[in-house]
Order: C-alpha cells, then sequence, then structure tokens
C-alpha cells in the first residue's frame, strides 16, 4: 500500500507562506475596513446600516464556508482556494466603486465567500500536509497572521481614511497586490496529489442553511427598525428560519454526500468545539466590530489613533497564539488553553463594558489586551482539537464545519449586537433630550453622521449623543460575557483526546487516478 506522502518542515513553510498571505489579504480587508466603518457609513448611509455593511460579509462567509470544503473534495484544493482568492478581490474592488449603500452592501456579501473559502480551505490544508500533534506549531503562525492583519488593517485603514488623495474606498483597493502575490506564491509551492472524491454536490443542504441564517439575520437587524418585534414580520421571519433549519436537517439525512454529514453531529468532540467555535464568534466579532464606534466617536480618536488602540489586543493574541501552539505541539495538552481563554474573553468583554466616556486610553489598551489574550489562547486550539477529533475522511468537512459555527456566531452577534445597540441607542437619546427639555425639528432624534459631523454637534446635544453611545456600547459587551461562559461550559465538557502522532494526514493517491503536479 502506497504511503502517504511526508512533508519537510521547509515545504511547509513554503505552503504556508502562500496560505498565510492569502488569509492575510482577506482578514486585512476586514479589519481595515472595521477602523474606516463609521466614516463609510456617515457618508453613505446612517447609523442603521451600519450593522448590515459588517453583517454581509459575515453572513455570506458563514454559509458559503462548508460548500467550500465539499468543493475542495470535488475539485481539488489548490483549484478551489486560488478561485476563492479571485472571487474575493474582484468583490473588493466593486465594493471600492460603490456609490451606495446597496452596492457597497451586496460587494461585501460577495466578499464574504471569498473570505469564507480562504478561512476554510488554509485550515483544511493545513490538516492535510501536518500531522495533529506538529499542527499546533503551525497554527500558532496562523494565529499569529490573524494578530498582523488585526493591527495592520485598523491602522493601514485610519491612514487611508485621514489621506486627503485617497480616502476609504482605498481600503478595498489596497489588498489586491496582497493577493496577487499569494495566488503566484500557491501556484508555485503548493503542491497535492489528485484524489478521487465523491461528485456529488449537496444543492439542498446549502439552499435551506443559507435560507435559515439569512431569515434570522433579516430578523436581527430589521427587527425593531423596519417593522417592530411584534409583529407579521417578526414571526413570519422567526417561522421560516425554524422551519428551514429543519428542512436543512432533512435534506443532510438525504443527501449522498451532505454538506455537513449528521455523522459529524454523533462526534461528540466536532459538536462541543462547534458549539465553542459558535460563542467564540458571537464574542468576538462582536466586540471587533463595535469597539470603534467607542474609540472614535466617543472618545474622539482619529481613525489612525483608533488602529492604535487595538495593539494591545494584536499583541496579547500573537503572544497567546504562538506559546499556546507550541506547548501543545511538545505536551500533546491543549484543553486548558480554550478554557482558560474563554474566561479571559468573558473578562475582557465585562471589562469593556465598564467603559464610560472619559474612561483613560490606558484603561482602555488594558481591556483590549485581556480580550486578545483569550482570543489567542482559544481559535486555533478548537479548530485543532476537532480535526484531532474527526477521521481522516472527514478532515474537510470537519474543518470548514467548525469554521462555520464560528463565522454563524460572528454574523449572529453583528446583527444581535447592532440590534441592542441601535435601539438603547435611540431610546438613551430621546431620554435625554426629553430631560434636557430640548426639542428638535420633527420631534426625532438628531442624525448620525460620520464621527467628525458627531463631534461638531452642539452642546448639549453632543454630550447627550455620547452619553447614549456609551450606555449602548455598555449593553453591547455586557451581553458579551454570559456568551463567552456558554463556550466555557462547552469546552470543560470536551474530552482531551490524545494529539495523532506524526503520521501523514495527506490521503494517498488510489490506483484509479495518478499523482498530479497542479
Amino acid at each position: 500500500m502506497t504511503q502517504a506522502r511526508q512533508y519537510s518542515h521547509r515545504e511547509i513553510l513554503e505552503v504556508m507562506s502562500g496560505l498565510m498571505l492569502a488569509m492575510l489579504t482577506s482578514m486585512i480587508s476586514t479589519s481595515v475596513v472595521s477602523t474606516a466603518l463609521p466614516t463609510i457609513v456617515g457618508e453613505l448611509g446612517g447609523q442603521d446600516h451600519y450593522s448590515w455593511v459588517a453583517s454581509a460579509t459575515m453572513l455570506t462567509m458563514t454559509v458559503s464556508t462548508p460548500l467550500w470544503g465539499k468543493l475542495s473534495d470535488l475539485f481539488g484544493r489548490k483549484l478551489m482556494f486560488q478561485t476563492a482568492l479571485g472571487l474575493f478581490v474582484a468583490a473588493s474592488l466593486v465594493a471600492g466603486l460603490s456609490q451606495d449603500m446597496g452596492q457597497l452592501i451586496a460587494a461585501r456579501a460577495v466578499q464574504g465567500i471569498g473570505a469564507g473559502g480562504l478561512s476554510a480551505l488554509a485550515q483544511v490544508i493545513l490538516g492535510d500536509i501536518v500531522a495533529p500533534r506538529e499542527r499546533g506549531r503551525y497554527s500558532g503562525y496562523m494565529g499569529a497572521v490573524f494578530g498582523i492583519s488585526t493591527v495592520a488593517g485598523p491602522l493601514l485603514g485610519g491612514f487611508l481614511v485621514e489621506a486627503d488623495r485617497l480616502g476609504w474606498r482605498w481600503c478595498f483597493y489596497v489588498v489586491v497586490p496582497f493577493a496577487a502575490i499569494a495566488f503566484v506564491v500557491i501556484q508555485r509551492v503548493l503542491k497535492l496529489p489528485k484524489v478521487t472524491r465523491d461528485t456529488s454536490i449537496d444543492i439542498w443542504g446549502a439552499t435551506t442553511m443559507t435560507a435559515s441564517a439569512t431569515s434570522l439575520m433579516l430578523l436581527l437587524t430589521l427587527g425593531g427598525q423596519e417593522f417592530a418585534w411584534n409583529s407579521g414580520w417578526t414571526y413570519a421571519l422567526g417561522a421560516t428560519s425554524v422551519v428551514m433549519l429543519g428542512l436543512a436537517v432533512l435534506a443532510e439525512r438525504a443527501a449522498t454526500a451532505p454538506i455537513l454529514p449528521p455523522r459529524l453531529f454523533r462526534n461528540r468532540t466536532f459538536l462541543l468545539t462547534s458549539l465553542a467555535s459558535l460563542f467564540v464568534g458571537m464574542a468576538m466579532f462582536g466586540s471587533m466590530i463595535y469597539l470603534p464606534q467607542y474609540l472614535q466617536i466617543v472618545k474622539g480618536l482619529s481613525p489612525a489613533n483608533s488602529g492604535l488602540m487595538t495593539l494591545p489586543m494584536v499583541l496579547a493574541l500573537f503572544v497567546a497564539g504562538v506559546v499556546s501552539g507550541r506547548i501543545v505541539s511538545r505536551t500533546g495538552r491543549w484543553k486548558i488553553f480554550p478554557a482558560a481563554g474563554l474566561l479571559l474573553v468573558a473578562a475582557g468583554q465585562w471589562l469593556l463594558s465598564r467603559l464610560h466616556v472619559d474612561s483613560g486610553l490606558w484603561l482602555i489598551g488594558l481591556d483590549v489586551g485581556v480580550l486578545g489574550l483569550g482570543l489567542g489562547l482559544t481559535m486555533q486550539t478548537l479548530v485543532l482539537a476537532a480535526q484531532n477529533g474527526s477521521e481522516t475522511r472527514d478532515m474537510a468537512v470537519t474543518t470548514s464545519g467548525v469554521t462555520f459555527f464560528r463565522s454563524l456566531g460572528g454574523a449572529v452577534g453583528v446583527a444581535a449586537f447592532g440590534a441592542i445597540l441601535v435601539n438603547r441607542l435611540e431610546a438613551e437619546m430621546a431620554a435625554g433630550l426629553r430631560t434636557a427639555h430640548i426639542s428638535l425639528p420633527g420631534g426625532g432624534t438628531p442624525e448620525l453622521g460620520s464621527p467628525s459631523a458627531i463631534q461638531a454637534l452642539p452642546e448639549p446635544v453632543r454630550s447627550i449623543v455620547l452619553e447614549s453611545f456609551t450606555r449602548g456600547l455598555e449593553t453591547v459587551f455586557l451581553v458579551g460575557v454570559p456568551i463567552a461562559l456558554l463556550g466555557f461550559v462547552a469546552v470543560v465538557l470536551l474530552k482531551e483526546l490524545t494529539l495523532r502522532g506524526a503520521t501523514a494526514s495527506v490521503a494517498p493517491p488510489t490506483a484509479a487516478t495518478a499523482p498530479r503536479t497542479p
């Protein structure tokens, strides 16, 4: 029997250079926009559209992630990874050319499809070429890329927004050269054997899962804004989400090659790591998307300076990810890291909820550093644990499945936290205006534009708006505490399986299919 190929350390690093550069491309595009979002929304739309600019990407990334894993089984990891990269770049260019919120949200949705492929397939390819026992050290590098992009993105976004000759549109154009280099590197160094696999695609599963997630997102985003919570629209969207979820379960049970095979959910490790990833995604993305609003609107920082304020989180995430990855590879023990990490995420969320209008910058830096430390200990280790507990045939669907639930948590978190913020913001502004005996034209609350426009509001309206934002964001971060604790419970219930040793993970080519160099 043909033995699976063993990859040398140098070969693995060469492949990872392409994977990490591609991931850097998609992550920078997300983090660079997070800093620019207050300005973008202020120019193209209003505060009520804020969550959709982020949610559109999260939603499509969520529903496409498991499909990318399946497509890579059918058409090859390399081809699908490069396809995802090309799609992401094309959507980024369209986003930069957007003239209104509708165009931007649509382009961001397509961006999410490409980002879903990049994030899932990078982990799948790493699982193909590195044994679980050795994967911890390389997963730490993946976490480092996340950290670098998190600090580089906001800083770059702040610079681009403030540059007179560039502006926020370059937040989308800037990823193009990175993507071109990543494409070339992947083409040259990624050489995987061609393996014959099932050739069917689960269309019904993809459709029903997409419909269920989309209905839930629409409900969370539009509820309380476009229609009342106690209304026919609320019940219709809620019922649609539940019915589509039930149909998705039936579709996956009947499909010959399901996107998420039902047998995965009989795997205790997959089920619990997916639940933990769901809660991590909710806490992480909810914080990262709305933190720039506090820094730019409440604290009055420039986009560039608000990017600098994320530096403590990134440094903590980088150190925690790399150090924990090396310890896991050396000892084979991993459970303590996500358990401690989720407790730190909960602590970080609680600390952020205590921030006020007059909070010092050193305190903000300390709070985000605690959050980054928790995320660094958690994210990559959960993926490693899921891969280690799966069968070799399920490597791709397990990896993309865990990533799917983390993205789903992010999508739901961004939408839910956005709904909480908007509703609390409007209620607090209305109450503040009544207390100050201020009546605005039209009898409503002030129109909120860019951070600079909010800072230019006359007193005492400006103070009322800033205090209202603070209280709204306080609620957002406070909701993240029990969410992170639920993730901690899921990790505690995990059984710590011994990491498999340095045996190859790549399935050998079948007799019917000779090895092919892509």
